[in-house]
């Protein structure tokens, strides 16, 4: 796969995922737990620290937004955010094996965050592996 098209395949799959924390950071904020079909009342301590979580995962979401442009160039910025995400990852692990099997879309939130943003983070420096060689490849090329 050519160079250009891999990284804009990068690109695409990074911003679908965005859409993740941002869609359910920002209805999370909104709604509370009641976005977890949890039943009032709820302490509000629990209230409080669920909102505040979720305006953090909806940063995080706009932060990988803002790694798509140049998303070879963003390796710092990207792996660091993973890494959130990974820890967030282990936490959610650690809840499944004090508290028992989350709902289905936390299992699948489990397995985004401790198998897929990894593999994201292999690809984001593969892409730009790929995009320094071919920059210094046309930069040593006579024109």
């Amino acid at each position: 796969m050519p160079t250009s098209r891999e990284r804009l395949l990068l690109q695409i799959v990074v911003a679908i995922l965005s859409l993740i924390p941002l869609s359910a950071g920002a209805a999370c904020v909104v709604l509370g737990p009641g976005f977890l079909q949890a039943s009032a009342p709820w302490p509000v301590d629990l209230d409080s620290h669920l909102r505040f979580l979720s305006g953090v995962f909806f940063g995080v979401g706009l932060a990988f937004l803002s790694c798509v442009p140049a998303i070879e160039r963003k390796g710092e910025r990207f792996r660091l955010l993973s890494m959130l995400i990974v820890l967030g990852g282990l936490a959610r692990l650690l809840s499944l094996v004090l508290a028992g099997s989350p709902s289905p879309g936390h299992v699948g939130g489990l397995v985004m965050e401790l198998a897929v943003v990894p593999c994201l983070v292999v690809w984001q420096r593969r892409v730009a592996r790929l995009r320094s060689r071919t920059g210094s490849a046309a930069r040593r090329s006579p024109t």
